[in-house]
This record gives structure tokens, sequence and C-alpha cells, in this order.
């Protein structure tokens, strides 16, 4: 009788969760948000988020073709994603052809340069979105008011109007449930944090995401800009904070990315605690108001060595 073994490298477990799955999972829980933006901001911003997906989707099919490899893939969620992060993370009256330039670096250079899904070392969004910041930062800076508002643009977000006339004077002029719902000026898809709660609500439920990042990142940003961004120490506006800006959008869908985050607990709280840090320091030194992006790009190149110093030891390990 002949036997024949199957023989393969571990890890034998297997899931009915994929990599597919989880990428429409968390392009599912991003719709609240969008759908809000949409509804504040008025029908650009739904033409600015299928300008980023439709080419998102189509640098994927093209890169892919050029590489011979299965065009097909640019459906399993991952290029979907990146084009609407990246269309929720710039204001809603930019021009048609700026989500355009930002979702083909977001996928080529993001994300296909260093190997496809599961190779990049940075978000791509993030990395499309910092591109465009660098390249137009006035149109990246210049933002729409809620459309019922009788000014159609505004200068200033909260974080900007905080930065340029004093934390503890505007923090407290801007009523916290303007915040929640969205009644301010900022990107497309990170103003109405109650959307993004939804959203992330059901990430939880699922167990796609832990606690461990977006609940220590945003108690970092809270605690500091408690500490320090008051008229005294320990005076700052926590809440105001941590519902001003990207914080919220950035925590949970984009700093808990699995491929440019840390894979183990420790590791989590390490990066979480890091962005955190960084994302407090750009908003209170740096010249721009607002620290996610830069602050979650940064610790992306750090999670290497967090890994390398945090991740648990498998089982049978001795030290030599």
């Amino acid at each position: 009788m002949n036997e024949s073994l199957t023989v393969s490298i571990g890890p034998h477990i297997k899931d009915a969760i994929t990599t597919k799955k989880i990428m429409w999972a968390v392009t599912l829980s991003l719709i609240p948000a969008g759908a809000a933006g949409v509804f504040i901001f008025g029908i650009n911003s739904l033409l600015v988020i299928i300008a980023s997906v439709v080419t998102a989707l189509v640098t994927e099919a093209v890169i892919l073709a050029m590489r011979k490899k299965d065009i097909g893939a640019i459906w399993d969620g991952s290029a979907i994603l990146t084009g609407l992060l990246l269309a929720y993370n710039v204001p809603p009256q930019v021009p048609i052809w700026m989500p355009i330039a930002g979702s083909f670096f977001a996928i080529a250079i993001g994300k296909q340069v260093f190997g496809g899904l599961g190779h990049n070392i940075f978000n791509p969004a993030l990395a499309g979105r910092a591109f465009l910041m660098i390249s137009w930062p006035v149109y990246m800076t210049t933002w729409q008011n809620p459309r019922w508002s009788v000014d159609a643009v505004t200068s200033a977000t909260p974080l900007a109007a905080c930065k340029n006339g004093g934390e503890h004077v505007l923090a407290k002029a801007i009523p916290y449930w303007d915040l929640f719902i969205g009644n301010r000026g900022g990107c497309i898809g990170e103003i109405c944090v109650v959307a993004l709660l939804v959203g992330a609500a059901f990430l939880f439920i699922k167990r796609y995401i832990t606690w461990h990042i977006p609940v220590t990142y945003i108690l970092t940003v809270g605690i500091f800009s408690w500490a320090f961004n008051g008229k005294a120490l320990f005076s700052g506006d926590a809440l105001f904070y941590m519902m001003a800006g990207g914080l919220v959008l950035g925590a949970f869908f984009m700093a808990t990315d699995y491929v440019t985050s840390p894979l183990g607990a420790r590791g989590k709280i390490v990066f979480g605690v890091g962005c955190g840090i960084l994302t407090f320091l750009i908003r209170r030194f740096a010249g721009y108001p607002e620290g996610v992006s830069y602050a979650i790009l940064i610790m992306n190149a750090a999670t290497p060595i967090i890994d390398r110093y945090t991740f648990p030891k498998w089982f049978g390990w001795r030290k030599q």
C-alpha cells in the first residue's frame, strides 16, 4: 500500500477569515462615514470618492498586468479600500484630478513598488495623502464648511483654528456635539465621529481589529493634550483633541492595518502609544495642526523593530 504525506510549513491552523473578507469588511465599515461626508459637504465629495476608488482599481489592474500577475486580484478589496481611505483623507472641495493623482501614487508607489499586498512598508493611503500634502498644500489646507453653512469655504478646521488662535480659548468655543456629528470643516471621512464609531464597533464585533492600537492611540493623545494644551498644566481639553481632526479615522481604520502595524499585543500597545505621542508633538509644536497621518507613517517605519523586541516567543523557545 502506498501512502503519501503532504508536508507544508506551519502554522497548520485554518480559518474561514480570509484577507479578502477582512478588506471588504473594513470597506463596509467605512460606508457610514463616507455617507455622512457626502451628506454634510455635498455631491463633490461623492465624485472625489468615486474618482479615487476607480483610479486605485485601474492602477492596480495595469500594474498587475505589467507584472504578469492575475488581474482578478483587484477584487480582493485592498485597492478599493486604499482608494476609499485616500478619498476620506482629502478636503471635499478639491479638484477631481487630485484624488486621481493621490490614488495613483498610493497604489503604484505606496503598494505595488514594494511587491503588492502584504509587502508594503507604509500604509498606502497615508502615503498618497502625504504626497498630496507635499505637492499641493494650498488645496489640502483649504476647507469647506458644511453645505448648510452661510460661508461655503472656511480657512481653518477646529485644530487649525486652535493652532492659530490659542488652544484654551477656541477648544472650548466649539461644541462637542458639533465635533461628534460632523458639523465642522475637515476631510471627507474624518469629521463625523459617530459614523466612524459605528464602523469601528462593527470591526470589533467581527474581531477584525483589537483594542490595543486604537484605544492606546486615542488615550495617549487625550492624556498629553490634557496635560500640556491648556493655560496651565493638566488643564487642556482632552475630549476636544480626541474628537477633532482625523484621530478617530486614523486610530481605528489606518493605524490598525495588518501589514504595517505590529503583530503581537505588546507591540500594538507600543505602536499605539508611539502614534499618540507623535501626533501630540506634531499638533503642539509643528507648523501643521494635524499630525495623525505623519505619526502613523513614522510608526509604520518602526514596526519591524517593535516586532523584533515585543513579539511573543514561539512554543518551546529557550534562551541559548
